[in-house]
């Protein structure tokens, strides 16, 4: 392709226009398009609404496992054989002290996930007190993932100060049948409404990797840009021995940065983020993503472990990058060391979250208690 092909990308995107679907389906398939000079034209859409900033977010996992919900790509589904650890809710205490450690480490956002179906009435209102107490505490955003919510609901934690609700689409409507069979897209699309109608923003995106083609990843994109998503993750599946999306899928770097420029290009104000699997399917491109995406996971996903923290804050500076934090990105390396040997999934490897990993203060909770009743 010409230089005026992608010329036009960027200006298009930045015009607010929506790119036909046959130039979607060229930005993801032909061999005419080169990846480096698409990079180019999608990060000068990210650049006009993003600058040169990363956004960091760190994932609690508060809950694990115990889900009644069969999603096919999910090792904490009802349905999955995963070796995981499992606990119920995590006590108050742990899920502070992780606000207070994500906040130092850098992260712009702490995203509280609890696996299950949705909350109860109960759990809302836990929920609320969470959300109010970091956000008394820490300068930071949090970002909750519930399962399905209703707008009474929503407003709770509207009410509470919550910045953002995360409710993943993950597939085309019509790919949805073949990932879950507990729970419809429909009720997904009515979750985030929910959100959207009190005032909450909405965090959703997809996993690639998952079955879908190409008209289904249009589709999800120009989905979220149709309900206005202000944060997209895009995932690039993880296999997880024991879940019934076990085998790897064939995703090559150049496709996966081609699904992020799309992205980029059809929503181009959005938040996009990097998530899991980058370091699986990008490999050694890895660091392209941010040229497109302005935003990433730290600290691994839920059940996965990730590039260490040192390795993440050194691909955002050494590409020129800064971050999105009251900490400094320098003073955050400077304090970093090699200490952590797990490195993140080989080629043909992958590391499972131990209970250290998941819940590195629940033997400091522990000791105190004792000490406590000593």
């Amino acid at each position: 392709m010409n230089r005026e092909f992608y010329h036009r990308l960027t200006d298009l995107s930045l015009a607010g226009d929506i790119l036909d679907q046959e130039t979607c389906h060229q930005i993801l398939t032909s061999p005419e398009i080169d990846v480096f000079p698409l990079l180019n034209a999608a990060y000068e859409i990210r650049k006009r609404y993003h600058g040169k900033v990363v956004s960091i977010h760190i994932i609690n996992n508060a809950a694990n496992g115990y889900c009644p919900e069969d999603c096919h790509y999910c090792a904490q589904a009802k349905s999955s054989k995963a070796n995981i650890e499992e606990y119920p809710l995590k006590p108050d205490v742990e899920i502070l002290a992780e606000a207070k450690q994500a906040y130092e480490s850098g992260a712009f956002r702490y995203c509280m996930v609890f696996a299950g179906r949705g909350p109860s009435d109960r759990r809302t209102e836990h929920l609320a007190k969470l959300i109010r107490e970091i956000k008394s505490l820490y300068p930071i955003e949090v970002c909750v993932s519930a399962g399905l919510l209703d707008k009474p609901k929503a407003q709770i934690l509207k009410d509470a100060g919550l910045d953002r609700l995360n409710h993943n689409l993950n597939t085309s409507e019509s790919n949805y049948p073949n990932i879950c069979t507990t729970h419809t897209y429909a009720d997904r699309l009515r979750t985030l409404k929910a959100a959207k109608d009190v005032g909450i923003e909405v965090c959703s995106g997809m996993i690639v990797g998952m079955g879908e083609k190409e008209p289904d990843i249009v589709e999800i994109a120009l989905k979220l840009r149709e309900i206005k998503a202000k944060s997209i993750p895009i995932n690039l599946l993880v296999s997880i021995e024991g879940t019934a999306l076990k085998d790897r899928p064939e995703l090559t770097p150049e496709y996966c940065l081609r699904i992020v420029s799309l992205f980029r290009f059809i929503n181009p104000e959005a938040e996009i983020r990097i998530a899991a699997g980058r370091e699986i399917h990008l490999r050694n491109l890895e660091v392209l993503s941010l040229y497109a995406a302005n935003s990433l996971f730290m600290e691994g996903y839920l059940n996965t472990k990730g590039s260490t923290r040192l390795k993440t804050l050194q691909m955002i500076r050494d590409a020129g990058f800064t971050i999105n934090s009251d900490q400094n990105l320098e003073e955050l390396l400077n304090n970093e060391s090699e200490s952590v040997v797990d490195e993140p999934v080989a080629d043909k490897e992958l590391f499972l979250k131990n209970l250290r990993d998941l819940r590195p203060f629940l033997e400091k909770n522990a000791l105190q208690a004792t000490r406590r009743c000593g």
